[in-house]
């Protein structure tokens, strides 16, 4: 049974019947043994750029030809993570990891985005962020980009696309009357935000993907009965009429800046605002008014707008007087765009104006390499976070649950978070006697993976290069082809990945290929038996 229904039907039978039929992990949660710690409850916003590059952030590349400074006042603000990591080198299987804290390879997505009317990925019955967070009082909220999956209804109850292969009809001739994957816009949504532990949810599924409208809950703002042109960009699929892609992430930023605001007026009701942006990822539709405001062309402009619209959401924080009570984390889902995609991509920006959105790294979006998957990360809360202070732990978004339920003291059972670290010692500034994560596995859009322990990075692949290198860039950059059957580098010797080690040094391929196989075979890479214990000398 869907959280939110079972939720509804524990009321009717009231909190003794309750306590008989709670699920494991929630009658875990909520046991007087793991009850949150006295104090009021933080407000939690988790913002998510798409396809946003390390080196895009002012505050962390001092090349970048992009003004960003809404994201380097919250740097000012905040701890920024040097050495954060996506999951994932592409968006599906990152959004996973942060709201279930597992690794999405271990879902039925073992590659990959979810396609266009794509079935769920989280698993019914799985603990999400967001239905931890609802057992201990919160409410919650997503906005904003979804991509994973919905139970389409269709006219002829035949999956809308099964095994989240893409469903799309004609954009010309006698196939406009069809209805894209046989879906009934006219009904219910099931599989969605609001069956997975959400509240409310308000977006588009994917700005590129059909159908073109907001959803809002479970059901679209609309019909669309519209074939989208074929100069509009995206995937062919069915769209409102007057439907406007430069209109969506100012919509989706009300949206966010209302909940804050509506939020703001019961103080002593603790929210989570999950707000998964739909940029800097396609279509770069930057406004009119952030136009030719950067210095690396429509891309760069759209980077910009996007910074407004975290800056708008930090705007009404303050104002609302939450500021103090309210944990922001501000991350990307992977590495920036390549040209295929994007028209002038990261590796063209370079030659066109100068801007590496990755920074020194190698890769882009998709690869095994630093620059798919380790991506800006900042986090605030003031009177509790250190401000203008960076840290080099190695951190990944799937410790998001893992660091809320320590936190909150809630006892995660074996059968959640299977990834997830808690980082809050990092996010605090706590000194550390040891790594706080074992290793972190890294995964290619292509199912490639890799493993980080300490300075070293294995990639168990001939190749990391997802997305095939100019070159221009391997010469300017120093990159040498090879003939071994894996990449070794030490990062701390050699970040931007120049040198493999891999013949040089088989003890240490040896051991990360061991603890590698390990967690694939075990299905969890986090310690068993984590009994997290609530702040007990830093009160909330």
């Amino acid at each position: 049974m869907p959280i939110t229904c079972r939720r509804d039907f524990l009321k009717a039978l009231g909190a003794g019947a309750a306590a008989m039929v709670l699920p494991r992990w929630l009658a875990a949660a909520t046991s007087p043994a793991s009850n949150a710690p006295a104090g009021r409850k933080p407000n939690i916003v988790y913002i998510l750029a798409d396809d946003m590059g390390y080196g895009d952030l002012g505050c962390q590349n001092p090349k970048s030809k992009i003004p960003t400074p809404n994201l380097d006042r919250l740097a000012a603000q905040s701890v920024r993570f040097t050495d954060a990591h996506a999951p994932t080198a592409v968006c599906t299987p990152t959004r996973y990891a942060v709201l279930t804290g597992r690794y999405c390879w271990r879902s039925w997505l073992k590659r990959g985005v979810l396609g266009p009317y794509g079935k769920p990925v989280i698993e019914a019955g799985r603990l999400t962020v967001p239905a931890m967070l609802k057992s201990v009082g919160y409410t919650t909220a997503c906005i904003g980009k979804w991509h994973l999956g919905w139970e389409w209804p269709t006219t002829d109850s035949k999956p809308a696309a099964p095994a989240g292969k893409k469903g799309t009809v004609p954009e010309e001739g006698a196939a406009k009357k069809q209805v894209a994957a046989n879906i009934d816009f006219t009904k219910p949504i099931a599989g969605g935000p609001t069956t997975r532990g959400f509240d409310t949810y308000f977006g588009t599924d994917v700005p590129n993907y059909p159908p073109y409208c907001f959803i809002e809950n479970d059901r679209t703002l609309g019909i669309p009965t519209i074939p989208k042109p074929s100069t509009m960009f995206g995937n062919p699929g069915l769209m409102l009429e007057g439907w406007d892609l430069v209109q969506i992430l100012p919509t989706l930023t009300k949206k966010a800046v209302a909940y804050v605001e509506a939020a703001a007026k019961t103080p002593d009701k603790p929210f989570f605002l999950y707000f998964p942006l739909t940029s800097p990822h396609t279509p770069i539709v930057p406004a009119l008014e952030f136009k030719g405001k950067s210095g690396a062309g429509d891309f760069g402009d759209w980077v910009h707008q996007t910074d407004w619209t975290v800056g708008q959401v930090l705007d009404a924080i303050d104002r609302s007087g939450l500021a103090e009570n309210t944990l922001v984390i501000f991350a990307s889902d992977n590495g920036p765009e390549v040209a295929r995609e994007v028209g002038v991509g990261a590796y063209e920006r370079i030659q066109k104006y100068g801007h590496a959105s990755m920074g020194d790294l190698r890769g882009v979006k998709r690869d095994a390499w630093e620059g798919g998957h380790r991506v800006p990360f900042l986090a605030r809360w003031p009177g509790k976070i250190k401000p203008g202070t960076t840290s080099s732990e190695i951190i990944c978004h799937v410790d998001f649950m893992a660091t809320l339920a320590a936190l909150l003291g809630i006892r995660l059972p074996d059968d959640a978070g299977e990834d997830s670290y808690n980082i809050l010692p990092a996010l605090l500034g706590e000194k550390l006697e040891k790594p706080i994560r074992e290793a972190t596995v890294h995964h290619s859009c292509n199912g490639k993976f890799a493993i980080r322990q300490g300075d070293w990075v294995f990639i168990d692949a001939p190749t990391g290069d997802d997305n095939k290198e100019p070159d221009w860039f391997k010469e300017e950059r120093g990159y040498k082809p090879h003939n071994f059957s894996g990449e070794l580098y030490d990062l701390t010797q050699d970040l931007s990945e120049r040198r493999n080690l891999y013949a040089e040094h088989p003890e240490i391929v040896q051991r990360l290929k061991a603890l590698l196989e390990k967690y694939k075979a075990e299905g969890r890479s986090a310690p068993r038996g984590r009994n997290l214990k609530p702040l007990s000398d830093k009160p909330l």
